[in-house]
């Protein structure tokens, strides 16, 4: 391996967690990655002063554009969007978790409150912990405007924060209860799981079926899960937990088709935000995850 290859291998976990964490898909992730590459392999890397500082501002850069045009285009999104998990392998364990929250599929959906630019500037300050000078320098920003966009964002996300649980053994508990629920289900149980200003977010992106906006409160979404639980019931779905950017999961397969990856957000013993991916497309990477990792069966 050459020292320019040698060089961009050593930096890519941290380049491909900040264009992850920007983007919330690991395939978009992966294409700022190769255009960052193909700069690279231009670039007289031997005149450059600090070639880290190069490769991050090129794909915050990068990763900046494709979220500008990615937001116009979930604009038009068949339903709610939701992140897609990564799948840990040798190449990008976890994407460099320099902070497990900060990966976390419930955190990367509340990112999506920001605009590009507060997004950009609130990763680099907050998750990479540049200083608001080089972050601005890598934004090509004024400081104090690098300083107005991370101060907006962290407002933003406090809005949203008192719905987000970090407490992974509390979210393990309770999608072991709703897999029990599930599988005897009664109204009155899986209203017990929720709290009364639940939300559940579904993303089927029009390809298969899925609620198309968020619903609310413990009896719509009792009623809701009631119902899927009947509709499954002849085809004796397969849950497993398993761990997703570093909180728990659920894996739904019906026979060999994996149909859903659920997780939730907690507050003592009620869920209060159940989230269900079910867009194929998204769902495809996961098929690996069996393999590359162990997976608790339940039912």
């Amino acid at each position: 391996m050459d020292t320019q290859t040698a060089l961009f291998q050593q930096h890519r976990p941290r380049l491909f967690g900040l264009a992850y964490r920007m983007l919330g898909a690991p395939a978009d992730a992966e294409d700022v990655l190769h255009d960052a590459w193909l700069r690279w392999h231009a670039q007289d890397t031997a005149a450059l002063d600090d070639p880290e500082a190069w490769l991050v501002t090129v794909t915050t850069r990068l990763a900046l554009d494709r979220l500008r045009r990615a937001k116009t285009e979930r604009e038009h999104y068949t339903g709610p969007w939701l992140p897609e998990p990564l799948v840990p392998d040798a190449e990008h364990p976890e994407a460099e978790l320099e902070r497990d929250e900060t990966i976390n599929l419930s955190f990367l959906l509340l990112l999506e409150r920001l605009s590009p630019e507060e997004r950009a500037a609130f990763l680099l300050h907050e998750v990479f912990d540049y200083s608001h000078a080089e972050a601005a320098t890598i934004l090509g920003i004024a400081e104090d405007a690098c300083r107005q966009r991370v101060h907006r964002a962290k407002a933003r996300l406090r809005e949203g924060r008192p719905r987000f649980s970090v407490d992974a053994q509390a979210q393990r508990r309770m999608l072991e209860r709703f897999v029990d629920a599930m599988a005897q289900p009664s109204l009155d149980k899986l209203r017990a799981l929720f709290a009364e200003d639940a939300i559940q977010i579904s993303d089927g992106g029009g390809v298969v079926r899925a609620t198309l906006r968020p619903l609310y409160g413990a009896d719509r979404l009792a009623r809701l899960y009631l119902q899927i639980a009947r509709n499954l019931g002849r085809y004796r779905p397969r849950y497993e937990l398993t761990t997703l950017n570093g909180a728990p999961a659920l894996l739904m397969w019906t026979g060999d088709t994996l149909s859903s990856v659920i997780w939730a957000e907690c507050e003592g013993d009620r869920i209060t935000a159940m989230h269900g991916l079910r867009h194929p497309g998204k769902l495809a990477r996961l098929l690996a995850v069996t393999k590359s990792q162990a997976s608790t069966s339940l039912h």
